[in-house]
């Protein structure tokens, strides 16, 4: 009996002992647990930091490249305003200028123009002109024709500029107003109406008269205009002159040759032979 309640309690000693040591190394396992799951959790606390800096580099990073881009693209839409606004300025002065050009173009259009019906009107002159030389004296008329034929083609053809033509058509002019004022005599040969060739000394009054005799002062003769029934002027030597013409011809050329003194002379001609043939 009293062994019995001996074992008992060894027993429960032994039990208890068995449980505490069973205890101890469930605490130690249950440590070890723990320093491994802190020992985890510190690498993941790490690895968590580790990521963290990570995001924030990499946030830090994506803000930057961010910022640059807006940046490069408030650049660019800057420099693309400006470069439209360079074309648009462009553009309204290349169409200034074409419409410049446009308008010199016209101007030089409307000059060509004008010179051309300048050219035209010295050629209408040229013709008038040599309307009135053909109905003129005849003295070198051939002559005088040909300047203002020439000149004539030269305008219809485009071979004279209008600042050449009317040139060429005020020394023209400038001729036959010399012409029609001078007094002039010259020694020439002579075809006389019945044939005789005679070596005649012309006295010329201006673009209206001609008279002459000839070296023996035996023959003489009067240019007289008259009009035909066209009424052309036209030319015709009178030759059988009175004793009194022909007086007043020898003294009308012995004055201009200085054999006499100056004075008046009165010739047998006048304005009013120009009249109408019948």
């Amino acid at each position: 009996m009293n062994s019995l309640h001996i074992r008992i309690p060894l027993f429960l000693v032994l039990c208890a002992s068995l449980a505490w040591s069973d205890l101890q190394a469930d605490i130690e396992d249950f440590r070890n647990q723990k320093t491994a799951l802190q020992a985890e959790i510190k690498k993941l606390d790490f690895r968590a930091t580790q990521t963290d800096s990570i995001a924030k580099d990499e946030a830090k990073r994506f803000g930057i490249t961010e910022s640059r881009q807006q940046q490069d693209l408030e650049r660019r839409k800057g420099e693309l305003d400006a470069l439209n606004t360079r074309i648009a300025s462009l553009a309204k002065e290349l169409q200034s200028e074409k419409s410049s050009q446009g308008n010199y173009s016209s101007r030089v259009e409307i000059a060509k123009s004008f010179r051309s019906s300048v050219g035209q009107k010295l050629a209408e002159h040229c013709a008038d002109l040599e309307g009135l030389i053909s109905h003129s004296l005849p003295w070198d008329r051939d002559i005088r024709l040909d300047r203002v034929r020439a000149l004539r083609r030269d305008l219809e053809n485009a071979n004279a500029s209008p600042e050449e033509g009317l040139t060429r058509l005020r020394a023209i002019y400038a001729e036959e107003i010399r012409f029609g004022d001078e007094v002039v005599v010259q020694n020439r040969p002579m075809i006389r109406s019945d044939g005789e060739t005679v070596n005649a000394r012309i006295l010329r009054i201006g673009n209206m008269w001609i008279v002459y005799s000839d070296e023996e002062e035996s023959k003489y003769g009067i240019l007289v205009p008259s009009k035909n029934t066209k009424g052309i002027v036209e030319y015709t030597w009178k030759e059988n002159l009175t004793f009194n013409e022909r007086a007043a011809v020898k003294l009308a050329l012995d004055v201009k040759l200085a054999r006499k003194p100056p004075q008046m002379v009165r010739l047998p001609v006048s304005l009013s032979d120009i009249k109408e043939s019948k």
